[in-house]
């Protein structure tokens, strides 16, 4: 059962990552939707977790968030073999549609953020033909160029004014990361990153088999779709994932008998970036503040 006042972390390449089930994921975004929360929440994979581990404020983003789930398959397998065995992938396309499932039956209402206008109008179709129930009360396709600080400002107001409980960010890693902790405490919903979860559910970017997603070679599919502007980001980001878990392994297994040193349990509770704990590898276990 999912425990309100605490969660479980374990460093992968230096970022925290929450160990937890499906039903206490969804469980957590809905608890925090109902109640109007501004958090936000990461799908890491391994292409996220390298750039973290090279880049320290990016690695700040993913420790500062209210969750960080693992996305990739070699994400997932790496929490197995650090003490949760039945840790499963939880990736940004099904953690969208499965939100959107469960908002649909409890009125939350939903946003999307992001991809072009093209693929928002045809994800919103394909939504409203599956998910009739779902609200979906704006969405907004953003210029690729950095925007000003008043294209920003209407941008939160046109969400905010919407209404929405839950607001999906689809802008790449790690650009949606960066967006969302800039905009804790000023956009009033929690805000999950999905990657290319637009284009796969508007039928604008076809997903590999479950075969392939389930054996951890989603990205080999992908490059085969994309393999010019895939392939460097995959060999450079693939062979240093594989290293560099290789060497945390092996210097955890020489350092220490099971995985204490990168489990963490926290508060959930701080919704400001600046009231965020502090990264550490120590244990400790702090209650919820009453709300």
């Amino acid at each position: 059962m999912f425990n309100r006042a605490t969660r479980t972390t374990v460093g992968v390449l230096g970022s925290a990552i929450d160990a937890l089930s499906w039903q206490d994921a969804l469980e957590r975004i809905t608890l925090w939707a109902a109640a109007c929360e501004s958090r936000y929440v990461c799908a890491c994979n391994a292409h996220s977790l390298v750039t973290a581990s090279l880049d320290p404020a990016f690695r700040e983003i993913i420790n500062g968030a209210d969750m960080a789930v693992p996305d990739g398959m070699p994400i997932a397998w790496s929490l197995c073999k650090m003490g949760f065995p039945l840790q499963e992938r939880i990736n940004g396309p099904d953690l969208m549609l499965r939100v959107c499932e469960g908002a649909a039956g409890r009125d939350l209402s939903v946003f999307f953020y992001g991809s072009s206008p093209r693929t928002l109008a045809k994800l919103q179709a394909n939504l409203r033909a599956s998910l009739p129930e779902l609200k979906i009360v704006g969405t907004h396709s953003p210029p690729y160029r950095p925007q000003s600080e008043a294209e920003d400002a209407a941008a939160v107001e046109l969400i905010n004014g919407s209404g929405a409980a839950i607001v999906f960010i689809s802008l790449g890693c790690p650009k949606q990361e960066r967006w969302m902790a800039q905009h804790r405490g000023k956009v009033h919903a929690v805000m999950v990153g999905v990657g290319a979860a637009f284009d796969y559910h508007a039928g604008t970017l076809r997903r590999a088999p479950t075969w392939m997603q389930d054996s951890g070679l989603e990205w080999l599919y992908r490059l085969m779709k994309e393999p010019r502007r895939l392939w460097r980001r995959y060999l450079t980001t693939n062979t240093i994932f594989l290293l560099s878990i290789a060497r945390q392994f092996l210097r955890e297994h020489r350092h220490a008998i099971g995985m204490g040193s990168t489990r963490i349990t926290v508060p959930i509770a701080p919704t400001k970036p600046s009231e965020q704990p502090a990264d550490s590898t120590e244990a400790r276990k702090v209650k919820e503040p009453t709300r």
